[in-house]
């Protein structure tokens, strides 16, 4: 039970019809995903994106941190409190990560996302501002701080999960080297590496690898997967969504995680220490999971109903002109436009476009890098129960 290839099958080689089915649609899905939206308006999005993943990542930890506080943190603005602000510096620590992972995309230099050395990158990065008291862990007989970025090591570290008995502290390093092995990416296939994805993620919390945080990085570490395997759609959808919602309920996603530890189950449930039919079936849900989430996305960024959800937002505000969803609209399609084309844009005498435009940055949906720079769409978070209805159970 020590040796490496405990964690087969690592792989599915052979993919059942449901499987591959689901693979061709997320793929086709994806690449639809943003494909009509200008680049600077998508990178906007993503920037939402990041605080919806956080937010649901978050959940699935136990730890229900509001989007508007993770905003706050990102922003630098803590809560006093010290329980709730170690919850904002957590949630900002995973959107400063995951806005990394799509940057290193987005410039074609992300790493192999299994491989040790980014894993460990990601752990690092993750805890880089951690107070003291969220890197001391409290087991049944021992306490001790976390080191970021370093495995489990000696006898104190050993752990439990559930029913499940991750590998001895002294055989992470040799799990992962191995996990590192079977999960690179460069010699497979568009369809292996998507299906590579729900496996590693799998694997990865069965190792258990790290004291803590295993399953944060396991959704980061998915996520730069994605990107890599060419269904990443520029940072516009991520998988914690789904995870914590499920396709029947919240529980969905604990129950696969546990069905996959099954052991083999006799002579026609493959040749690997685990269940290849659990493993079949967990892939067939993640990605199914996957899907679901690309096609909500997509439905809420598509042009034309987001330039309607616009409209509506100007008709309800009781300070913004109708004249507004123009500007609204025309940052939309272009991603930025020049403050000297406001009166065209609205079609109103100068002064008067002026008010409308300074009406639309104070209600923050406009706004430049600099003072006097072009203009992109921004998302206040008091707009987004209008704009994109169901991204958060609550803001």
């Amino acid at each position: 039970m020590e040796t490496v290839e405990r964690i087969e099958p690592a792989r599915l080689e052979d993919l059942s019809e449901a499987i591959s089915d689901v693979v061709a649609e997320l793929s086709a899905a994806a690449a639809k995903l943003g494909h009509a939206l200008n680049p600077q308006t998508a990178a906007n999005l993503a920037g939402l994106v990041r605080i919806m993943n956080t937010y649901y990542s978050n959940l699935i930890e136990g730890h229900n941190t509001r989007p508007r506080d993770i905003a706050r943190a990102i922003d630098g603005n803590f809560d006093n409190d010290e329980a709730r602000r170690n919850l904002q510096i957590e949630a900002a620590a995973h959107v400063r990560v995951q806005s990394e992972i799509d940057l290193m995309a987005l410039e074609n230099r992300l790493p192999e996302p299994a491989s040790v050395d980014f894993i460990l990158w990601l752990h690092r990065e993750f805890y880089r501002d951690a107070a003291p008291e969220m890197l001391r862990i409290q087991g049944a007989e021992t306490q001790f701080t976390m080191q970021p970025g370093t495995w489990r090591s000696t006898s104190e570290h050993d752990v439990a999960v559930g029913r499940h008995q991750p590998p001895s502290s002294d055989r992470v390093e040799a799990f992962m080297t191995y996990f590192a092995k079977r999960y690179r990416f460069e010699p497979l296939g568009k369809a292996a590496r998507i299906t590579a994805i729900p496996a590693a993620h799998h694997r990865f919390n069965y190792i258990h690898p790290f004291p803590d945080g295993n399953g944060r990085v396991s959704r980061l570490m998915s996520h730069a997967m994605a990107h890599l395997a060419g269904i990443g759609a520029h940072g516009l959808w991520s998988v914690s969504r789904g995870l914590a919602r499920g396709l029947t309920g919240p529980g969905d996603y604990k129950r696969m995680m546990d069905h996959a530890d099954m052991p083999r189950q006799g002579d026609l449930d493959g040749r690997g220490n685990l269940s290849q039919r659990a493993l079949n079936e967990y892939v067939l849900w993640f990605l199914q999971v996957c899907l679901d989430q690309v096609t909500f996305m997509t439905g809420l960024f598509e042009i034309e109903t987001l330039a309607q959800r616009m409209r509506n937002l100007v008709e309800r505000s009781e300070q913004l002109k109708p004249e507004a969803a123009r500007l609204l609209e025309e940052a939309l399609i272009r991603g930025q436009f020049d403050r000297g084309e406001v009166p065209r844009i609205t079609g109103l005498p100068e002064r008067t476009a002026r008010r409308v435009f300074n009406d639309v940055i104070a209600a923050g949906l406009l706004a430049s890098d600099t003072p006097k720079g072009p203009v992109s769409l921004r998302f206040p978070f008091d707009t987004l129960d209008v704009l994109f209805p169901r991204l958060f159970p609550e803001i």
